[in-house]
């Protein structure tokens, strides 16, 4: 069975991120930047499948710029089989990932389809969604357990209430949760042995797929200092503050 992951790069979760002074967009400057830990656990499961004997060939696949294949060398390095990237210098919204998916997805006829639930960049959380509704595949979001039986998955979700289980028919979309699993270490061996695997190239026009923007960003700016908390002397005092400053009641 073929398992396709989509990873992304995105600025390191380690960095603080800085906004442009003219409040375009974020500075990527000089900045650190690396796949998407969710991006990093769904790359993690399909390993463990394969090691399990569930899976017989894991392909991943990055959008963006020429950098992205440090991204997919990265997860090559972790255990899947060959890379797609598709180059494009172009801004890509969720919409047009999802459809630069479902292109690569009907010439790779995965079983599986597994990507992280978000981006740490844009926080969308709308990619395998979109990706599965174009398909027409079942979909199992915010996963914390992926059991593969045969023809079948079973997917424990997380959820406001707790944990659901959905058991889908394949092929089917899995977006990663955090519970999921811990991604390796990657060692340098398979690091230097992830540079003879082979990385295919191919751009949106290859795919025939229209990455225009349908959205417009007007202003990126960062969240307003938080201030300092206050103690008040007794309970009518907080509900007086309550009231008066936070206008909260």
């Amino acid at each position: 069975m073929k398992v396709l992951v989509a990873v992304k790069r995105v600025v390191d979760y380690n960095v603080k991120v800085r906004v442009k002074a003219d409040g375009s967009d974020v500075d990527i400057a000089n900045v650190k930047m690396s796949m998407n830990p969710f991006d990093e656990i769904a790359v993690e499961e399909a390993v463990r499948l394969k090691e399990a004997g569930k899976a017989s060939e894991i392909v991943v696949v990055s959008m963006g710029v020429k950098q992205c294949e440090e991204t997919l060398r990265t997860a090559l390095a972790m255990g899947a089989d060959r890379a797609i990237h598709v180059e494009t210098d172009a801004e890509l919204q969720p919409l047009a990932v999802a459809k630069l998916l479902k292109a690569i997805a009907t010439q790779e006829a995965p079983q599986l389809l597994v990507l992280g639930k978000q981006a740490i960049d844009d926080d969308a959380n709308q990619t395998g969604q979109m990706t599965a509704a174009l398909l027409g595949w079942a979909q199992g979001t915010f996963a914390s357990k992926v059991e593969l039986g045969t023809g079948d998955v079973a997917v424990t979700r997380e959820i406001d209430g707790g944990l659901e289980t959905v058991n889908l028919t394949l092929p089917a979309v899995v977006t990663t949760d955090l519970r999921l699993n811990e991604p390796r270490y990657v060692k340098l061996p398979n690091i230097m042995a992830a540079k003879k695997k082979p990385l295919a190239k191919t751009t949106p026009a290859d795919l025939g797929v229209d990455v225009a923007p349908r959205l417009k960003t007007l202003k990126v700016a960062e969240p307003a200092k938080r201030t300092a908390g206050i103690k008040v002397a007794n309970a009518a005092e907080l509900v007086a503050k309550l009231k008066n400053e936070a206008k909260v009641l």
